[in-house]
């Protein structure tokens, strides 16, 4: 059996409480044993022993975390990102990724405590034209999870964090700024060979840690379970200082598998609309979002303070960007980058095609009925059910967005 025929076999059974596959090969008992396990074994792992010789795996990543030896290759788990740039070069599919999907089922089982459902901007169309998002919370309440929450409201407050801390370094000579907190390959990639000017990036945590945190704060004892597009989240929900906002992290690919597995019909659910973010944070999703997002909050907080955003968006054009930025040679004030081609909507694991992802990225901005983390009365509710009148009393008195680099 392949890989993805036990993958959905084990998902049937954990659905049905039906006994595991069993008279497995070793291949298969291994692979079963990942999926049963996920934080037992590596973030990427082979489904098969390696039989080619040409390293295009190897060549294809950019921190360096794959070893050739002997025709069989090695992993780094200390340097592996994420990026699953190894994992589209294998020529013969024998690379996978770390699976949560069983591990969210028995989440899901345990009543003992709510399950929320955190959700990445960029989920707009990836489960089909009937998807629409109020039928997505509706259709994860019937497999389980309490609720939906928009990632993006939190991507809204940290909008507004990034602009007044742009504000303020502006007034330093020569300043400049680097985003984007929500790519945690971007961050990797500053921290680990782009020392000497780690010193610009706000110490921000991402939307989907800032989400985890604040709902672990309002819903004690609450599980989370963060969806997007992007097998670099895996890595960071289990960063030491950040471990404990996200219990498990799931793809769209993978919540796809699920909605299969409970056969659910989006075109026989309920639609009611909840709007809980601003246009701001729903384009975060694309290349270009998050400078667009700051720029009209730096607009609107200080007409007068200059911001001219360069936003990159694939590995190696970010590369070749802080590259610029360290050599002087860079202009702009602010400067974005985005591991994925077309930013988070061409995440490795997406459903959709980026382009089409971009467009109705963009289309669910325009719909929102508030421009920026300001008007956004959902956010205004969040803050003082944390404890604070203003936004701005929130942002500088609590550590809960905060990150050491």
């Amino acid at each position: 059996m392949t890989f993805n025929e036990l993958h959905r076999t084990v998902l049937k059974s954990k659905k049905d409480n039906t006994p595991l596959p069993r008279n497995l090969t070793d291949r298969e008992q291994h692979q079963l044993d990942c999926l049963l396990h996920p934080d037992e074994h590596p973030l990427v792992w082979k489904t098969d022993a390696c039989d080619c010789q040409d390293g295009s795996c190897a060549a294809a990543c950019t921190f360096a975390a794959l070893e050739i030896k002997d025709g069989q290759i090695s992993f780094d788990p200390e340097k592996c990102t994420g990026c699953a740039k190894c994992i589209e070069a294998c020529q013969n599919e024998n690379l996978t990724f770390s699976h949560d999907s069983v591990k969210a089922l028995e989440l899901l089982k345990d009543d003992a405590h709510p399950v929320y459902a955190l959700m990445a901007p960029a989920f707009i169309g990836q489960f089909g034209k009937d998807a629409t998002p109020s039928r997505i919370r509706t259709a994860l309440k019937q497999i389980g999870f309490t609720g939906m929450i928009e990632v993006a409201a939190f991507a809204d407050i940290l909008t507004l964090k990034e602009a007044l801390e742009f504000q303020h370094n502006m007034e330093q000579p020569d300043a400049f700024q680097l985003t984007s907190c929500c790519c945690p390959i971007w961050i990797n990639l500053i921290r680990k060979d782009f020392g000497k000017i780690v010193g610009h990036l706000p110490a921000s945590v991402s939307p989907m840690i800032a989400c985890g945190r604040i709902a672990k704060q309002l819903h004690k004892g609450c599980r989370t379970i963060f969806i997007g597009p992007c097998l670099a989240k895996k890595a960071e929900a289990k960063e030491p200082e950040l471990a404990g906002a996200i219990d498990c992290v799931l793809t769209f690919e993978e919540l796809d598998y699920i909605f299969d597995t409970f056969s659910v019909d989006f075109s026989k659910l309920k639609d009611e609309v909840k709007e809980h973010s601003a246009a701001a944070g729903r384009l975060y999703a694309r290349t270009g979002g998050v400078s667009q997002a700051v720029m009209e909050c730096v607009k609107n907080i200080n007409p007068d303070c200059q911001i001219d955003p360069v936003c990159e968006n694939g590995i190696a054009n970010c590369k070749k960007l802080l590259e610029d930025i360290l050599n002087g040679k860079a202009s702009g004030n602010f400067f974005e980058g985005m591991a994925c081609d077309g930013g988070c909507v061409g995440g490795p694991k997406r459903v959709i095609p980026a382009q089409e992802g971009t467009q109705l990225v963009n289309d669910y901005a325009a719909q929102a009925p508030y421009r920026t983390p300001a008007e956004n009365p959902y956010v205004i509710d969040l803050i003082h059910r944390l404890g604070f009148f203003t936004i701005e009393e929130f942002l500088k008195n609590s550590d809960i967005l905060t990150r050491s680099l």
